[in-house]
C-alpha cells in the first residue's frame, strides 16, 4: 500500500521549526503522507512566542519553514485557536487519525499537551509525542535521594555521564503529500510583525531566522570561534559567541545538533560551549520541577525583600539612560537587535536588582518581551541566579560594579562606543566613568553630562550598601524564625 493510500498523519510544529533532527516529522514521513501544521494558540495559553521580539522572529521562521517544506513537496497549514478544536477539525477535513508532535517541557505546554492527548483519545484519535527538544528528558536525571538537582555542578556530572546524546537525524528525504491540502490561514493576516517597523528593522543587521540561518551560524562558530570561546565569550566587543540562542529558542536547531557538531573537537572552548548547552538543560530541569520559577523566588526568604520598584528608575534602565555606559550599551543593544551579550545581561540585571532595588520579575518580563531568544526556562533561571534567590545562585552580596565590569570586559570601550555613540570621542580612560572625566576631556569629546549624556542615576557605592542592608534584614528575619 502506498503512503498516499494511508490516512495522513498530522505533524504539529511548535518550537521545533526545522526539518532536520525532528523526530515527529521523521516518524510521520516514514509511515504515511504528512500534513504539517502550525497553530497560533491563544495568547493566554502561554504557549506562543514570549514577547514582541519573538513574534518578529516567529513570522520569519514560519516563512522559512514553509519555504523548506514546499521544496519537499509539502505545505505548512496555519490555523488559529485551541489545539483540540483545531486538530479535531483538521482531522475531520483530511481523514487523519494520528497526530505527532515533539514534547514541550514548560508548565503551560505540558498542561496543554496532557489535556490534548486525552481529548484526542476520547475522539478515537491517536496522539504520539517524541523527544528531541532537550539533550535529556528532565524527569530522568535525579539526585541520589531521588529529587531534582538545584546545583549545577552535580547536574553537569550526571548529565555528562548519562547523555551520550542520541545522534541527530537527517531531514526526511521525501515528504509524501496527502490527496489534497487543507485550507490555511495567511501568515500576513496573523500580524506578527511589530506595529513599529522602525524598531525591528535593525534586527536583520545580525539575524537570519530559519533553519538555514541556524545551520550557517553553527558552522561559522565551529569553524572559527569555538577554539577561543572560553576567552572571548565574556568580551562584548568581540564576535566570540555562537549566537545560537534564538535559533534554539524556536527550535530551528536542536541542542543535539549543536552538541554533536563539537564531537571531534577538543579544547577549553569546546568544553565551555558544552557547559553552556548544559546550563540551558539545567534551566529546563528547574522549570520542570519548579513550575513557578518565572513568578516565585526559589529562596523564599526573598518574598520579604523590600523592593523599591520606582517606575521612573525602571524606565531609565529600559531606555539605556542610567549614566553607566556598559549598562546603557547593553540596554540599547537589546532595543536595536533584540539581543544582548550574555556578560552584559548579568551586569544590567545586577544593576536593576541591586543598584535600583527593582524586583527581578520586572526585568525578567522586559527581557521576555524584547529578546528574540526569550526562553521560559533560561530567562527566569538567569534572573533568579543574578538576584541570588534561585538555584545555585550567585550570592546576593555579589554586586557587580558596572564601572569595573566595563573596564574589565570592554577595556577600550569599543562595545560602549558602538551602542552609545554620544560617547564615541571619549578616551578609553574615561569611557566607563565619564562622570569622573575632567571638563576639558568632556568638552573635547562633545559631551555635556546631564544634557548629551545623563549623570549617573545612583552612586554605586551607596546603592550597594543599601542593597546589602536590605538583604541582611531578610536574612536576619529568616534566622530569627
Amino acid at each position: 500500500m502506498t503512503k498516499a493510500a494511508i490516512a495522513p498523519i498530522i505533524v504539529w510544529f511548535r518550537k521545533d521549526l526545522r526539518l532536520a533532527d525532528n523526530r515527529a516529522l521523521a516518524a510521520a514521513a516514514s509511515e504515511a503522507s504528512v500534513i504539517p501544521l502550525y497553530i497560533r494558540e491563544p495568547m493566554e495559553s502561554g504557549n506562543g512566542p514570549l514577547g514582541a521580539a519573538q513574534l518578529w522572529w516567529l513570522h520569519h521562521s514560519i516563512k522559512a519553514l514553509s519555504d523548506r517544506l514546499e521544496k519537499q513537496g509539502a505545505r505548512l497549514t496555519l490555523r488559529s485557536g485551541e489545539p483540540l478544536d483545531v486538530i479535531s477539525a483538521l482531522a475531520r477535513e483530511t481523514g487523519a487519525t494520528t497526530i505527532y508532535w515533539n514534547r514541550r517541557y514548560d508548565p503551560s505546554g505540558i498542561a496543554t499537551d496532557t489535556a490534548l492527548k486525552k481529548g484526542l483519545s476520547d475522539q478515537g484519535l491517536t496522539a504520539e509525542s517524541f523527544s528531541g527538544q532537550l539533550l535529556h528528558e528532565p524527569m530522568r536525571l535525579q539526585t541520589t535521594t531521588g529529587g531534582p538537582y538545584r546545583v549545577f555542578t552535580p547536574f553537569w556530572r550526571a548529565l555528562e555521564s548519562k547523555i551520550g546524546p542520541v545522534a541527530p537525524i537527517d531531514a526526511p528525504e521525501q515528504i509524501a503529500a496527502p490527496k489534497s491540502w487543507p485550507q490555511s490561514d495567511r501568515l500576513d493576516d496573523w500580524s506578527l510583525l511589530p506595529k513599529r517597523p522602525d524598531w525591528a528593522a535593525t534586527f536583520t543587521e545580525i539575524w537570519t531566522p530559519g533553519e538555514k540561518g541556524a545551520a550557517d551560524r553553527l558552522e561559522d562558530f565551529i569553524d572559527g570561534k569555538v577554539a577561543d570561546y572560553k576567552r572571548d565569550r565574556d568580551r562584548p566587543a568581540v564576535d566570540g559567541t555562537s549566537l545560537l540562542s534564538p535559533h534554539l529558542a524556536l527550535g530551528e536547531i536542536s541542542p543535539a545538533q549543536a552538541w554533536h557538531a563539537t564531537e571531534r573537537l577538543q579544547g577549553d572552548g569546546v568544553a565551555t560551549f558544552r557547559k553552556e548547552l548544559a546550563w540551558r538543560e539545567f534551566s529546563y530541569h528547574l522549570l520542570f520541577h519548579y513550575p513557578q520559577l518565572p513568578q516565585r523566588n526559589l529562596d523564599r526568604r526573598f518574598d520579604a525583600f523590600p523592593w523599591m520598584n520606582a517606575d521612573d528608575a525602571f524606565v531609565r534602565w529600559t531606555r539605556g539612560l542610567t549614566g553607566f555606559p556598559i549598562v546603557d550599551a547593553g540596554m540599547r543593544q537589546l532595543w536595536r537587535h533584540g539581543y544582548m551579550h550574555n556578560r552584559v545581561r548579568m551586569i544590567v540585571a545586577s544593576f536593576l536588582i541591586k543598584d535600583l532595588l527593582v524586583d527581578w520579575r520586572k526585568g525578567e518580563a522586559w527581557f521576555r518581551d524584547t529578546l528574540v531568544d526569550a526562553d521560559p526556562a533560561n530567562n527566569a533561571a538567569s534572573w533568579q541566579w543574578v538576584a541570588g534567590c534561585g538555584a545555585d545562585a550567585a550570592p546576593f552580596f555579589r554586586v557587580f560594579n558596572p564601572v569595573l565590569q566595563g573596564e574589565k570586559f570592554d577595556p577600550e570601550g569599543a562595545y560602549v562606543k558602538r551602542f552609545v555613540p554620544e560617547l564615541q570621542r571619549l578616551s578609553p580612560r574615561y569611557i566607563h566613568r565619564p562622570f569622573e572625566a575632567p571638563e576639558a576631556a568632556l568638552e573635547a569629546a562633545g559631551i555635556r553630562l546631564g544634557s548629551t549624556y545623563p549623570e549617573p542615576m545612583v552612586d554605586h557605592a551607596v546603592a550597594r550598601d543599601r542593597a546589602l542592608a536590605a538583604f541582611r534584614k531578610i536574612k536576619g528575619s529568616a534566622e530569627e524564625q
